[in-house]
C-alpha cells in the first residue's frame, strides 16, 4: 500500500463505534495522540504539498498558527489514513519553563522547571496571573473543525492536564512538600485549575465536528504514580471526573491519554471518572494485550505499538509487532491500534509508516 493514501476514506463515525464498543473491529481504525512537525513536514513533501511551520513547538503556550500549517496538519491525518485530526490548545497558564534547542526541528523546546514553581506560597497564589478561556485560545480548533475531509472528525482537548499543570506551576518538588506541609494551598490551585479548564471544555464540546475529547494529563512513571495515589484521587480525579461529564453530557466519548504506571488509579478512572478509553502504553510497564486482557470489557484501549520499538527496530520488526498487537487485539474489540504514546521526531519517518502501512491491511 503506497502511503501518504491518493483517496482516503474517512470514517469517524466508525472510529468512535469501535473504540465504544458498539461495532465489531472488523476494521482496526488508527489513533494517534501528537504527530510531529517532522513527519508533517515529510507527509507534505511526498504529497507535493508546500510547508509551512508552526511558529513554536511548546504547545503548553502557543501562539496562533498559520491556517496554511494546519492545512498541512489536515493533509497529514487525512492522507494517512486516520479518521479524525487531533489538536490540543492552553487556556495561557504561565509555567517556570527552560529552553533549549532540537536538532531535529531547528527550533527551540522548552521543558518545565521541576526544582521551583511560580506558586510556593499564598502570596504567589495571589500574584499569579491567572488566564481566562477566551476565543483566542479555540481560533485553531476552529479552523481545522471548519475544514476537515469529509467523513472525518475533530478530536480535541486542553493541552496537558490538572495534574501536568499543578506540578508544573508548583514545580514538582515544591509540590510534593506542599502536599504535607500545605494541603490547602495545593487544593487551591488545583481547583482554580481546574475551575479555568471546565471553562474551556464547555466551549470546546460546542464545536459540531467534535467526536471525542482526548487530554492528556501524565500522572505516573515507569513504577508507580508520581504523587500517591491517595492524592490523585483527591486532587486531580475530581476534576477529570467533571470534564468527563461535559462530554459525555454532549454526547462524546471521553478518552485519557496518561503516561507511566497508573494501574494503582485505573478502577478509579473506570468507575468513577468514567473514562471510555485509555491511551499511552509502554511495554516495560503493562503491554496493551495484558492491560486490554485486564481491563477491556470495561474500557477501549489505544494505540499500544511502543515508541521504543518505533525508534529502534526495522519496518519489518515493526510490522511483525503490530501484526501481533493487531491479531491479539482487534477480536476482543473495543481497540484502535497506534504508537504507545506519540510519534515524536526521533521515530524514523519510515517506521511509522511500515506501523500505519500494516495496520491499514485489516
Amino acid at each position: 500500500m503506497a502511503l501518504p493514501l491518493k483517496n482516503p476514506k474517512p470514517d469517524a463515525k466508525h472510529l468512535i463505534d469501535v473504540v465504544m464498543g458498539r461495532t465489531p473491529c472488523d476494521r482496526v481504525p488508527l489513533v494517534e495522540y501528537i504527530i510531529d512537525d517532522v513527519h508533517i513536514k515529510e507527509i507534505a513533501r511526498r504529497l507535493n504539498q508546500p510547508f509551512t511551520p508552526a511558529p513554536t513547538t511548546d504547545m503548553l503556550a502557543p501562539k496562533r498558527c498559520d491556517t496554511r500549517y494546519l492545512d498541512n496538519m489536515i493533509q497529514c491525518w487525512h492522507h494517512l489514513g486516520y479518521d479524525y485530526v487531533r489538536i490540543e490548545r492552553n487556556a495561557g497558564f504561565q509555567l517556570a519553563k527552560e529552553l533549549a534547542d532540537d536538532i531535529d526541528t531547528q527550533k527551540e523546546r522548552s521543558w518545565v522547571e521541576s526544582t521551583t514553581g511560580l506558586i510556593e506560597s499564598w502570596d504567589d497564589f495571589e500574584r499569579y496571573p491567572w488566564p481566562s478561556v477566551t476565543d483566542e485560545c479555540f481560533a485553531d480548533i476552529e479552523y481545522i473543525n471548519d475544514h476537515l475531509p469529509d467523513g472525518m472528525g475533530l478530536i480535541s482537548s486542553h493541552c496537558a492536564g490538572v495534574y501536568e499543570h499543578l506540578s508544573f506551576i508548583m514545580g514538582y518538588e515544591t509540590l510534593c512538600i506542599a502536599l504535607y506541609e500545605s494541603p490547602d494551598l495545593v487544593q487551591a490551585v488545583t481547583d482554580r485549575i481546574g475551575d479555568i479548564m471546565v471553562d474551556f471544555y464547555r466551549k470546546l464540546v460546542q464545536f459540531d465536528r467534535l467526536v471525542a475529547v482526548w487530554p492528556g494529563d501524565d500522572m505516573g512513571f515507569k513504577t508507580g504514580t508520581l504523587i500517591r495515589p491517595e492524592q490523585l484521587i483527591q486532587y486531580i480525579l475530581p476534576h477529570h471526573k467533571r470534564f468527563a461529564e461535559i462530554a459525555h453530557n454532549a454526547g462524546l466519548p471521553y478518552f485519557l491519554h496518561s503516561c507511566g504506571n497508573v494501574l494503582s488509579i485505573m478502577d478509579n478512572l473506570i468507575d468513577d471518572v468514567k473514562i471510555d478509553a485509555k491511551h499511552s502504553f509502554e511495554d516495560v510497564i503493562i503491554p496493551i494485550a495484558d492491560f486490554q486482557k485486564r481491563f477491556g470489557d470495561r474500557i477501549g484501549v489505544l494505540g499500544g505499538v511502543d515508541v521504543d520499538i518505533l525508534t529502534k527496530k526495522s519496518p519489518d520488526d515493526i510490522r511483525a509487532h503490530t501484526r501481533k498487537i493487531i491479531d491479539t487485539c482487534a477480536p476482543r474489540g473495543r481497540f484502535a491500534i497506534g504508537s504507545g504514546n506519540s510519534i515524536p521526531s526521533y521515530v524514523p519517518t519510515d517506521n511509522y509508516l511500515a506501523m500505519i502501512d500494516e495496520a491499514l491491511k485489516t
